[in-house]
């Protein structure tokens, strides 16, 4: 194993699988144009970025979104926006990874942009019992990669930074806990990769 303490992982497309496309295929949206209204004035929409930051909750951006679409697309849209996550599409492999690292040793940390929702589809994300502290941007109304964030969680929860790893589909996210010191991983979602770079060699 690497000289690392603690692993510290993003949610969306890291523990699971964030596809808006595949949210709307869920809801037999099959008309293009209705999929790229959805889309667009939903996941893809600037507002979209408020709820990660705390400044807004789904119903705030439920009332804007509607204001935009037709009204056949209203309840398809209330159910993306409320409840994208339901069934949660787990990261194929990801769960028995994190009993490895935990049976190995590792304190597991989750570091998310999310909103303050998270908390209620959390405990149906595979491997949650494992974590040992949770950090979402919402609820600290900041979001990575501001440095604060990862000042946060390591003050939080005592961690060394040089021993410590983080997992993020993003690299301006890792960009910013690199200037902390803290290890970076660019997961693509591979998780064997994730695997042999945590344990290689022992």
């Amino acid at each position: 194993m690497k000289d690392f303490e603690n692993l510290i992982f993003d949610m969306g497309n890291v523990l699971l699988r964030y596809e808006p496309e595949t949210f709307i295929e869920r809801e037999k949206i099959e008309n293009p144009e209705d999929r790229e209204l959805l889309l667009n004035n939903i996941f893809r929409s600037p507002n979209w970025i408020k709820l990660d930051s705390g400044e807004w909750d789904e119903e705030d951006l439920e009332v804007v979104a509607l204001e935009k679409l037709p009204k056949h697309l209203h309840e398809v849209a209330k159910r993306l926006i409320h409840k994208w996550h339901d069934p949660i599409l787990p990261m194929e492999g990801m769960y028995d990874l994190l009993k490895k690292c935990k049976n190995s040793g590792y304190k597991i940390y989750l570091l998310s942009n999310a909103s303050r929702a998270q908390s209620k589809y959390w405990d149906r994300v595979p491997g949650n019992e494992l974590f040992d502290g949770i950090v979402v941007s919402a609820n600290l109304k900041l979001m990575k990669p501001d440095e604060k964030i990862f000042k946060y969680i390591i003050n939080e929860y005592n961690l060394v930074p040089e021993k410590t790893l983080f997992i993020d589909d993003m690299q301006r996210n890792l960009d910013g806990a690199a200037k902390l010191g803290i290890s970076t991983f660019l997961f693509n979602g591979n998780v064997e990769e994730l695997e042999e770079y945590i344990f290689g060699g022992k």
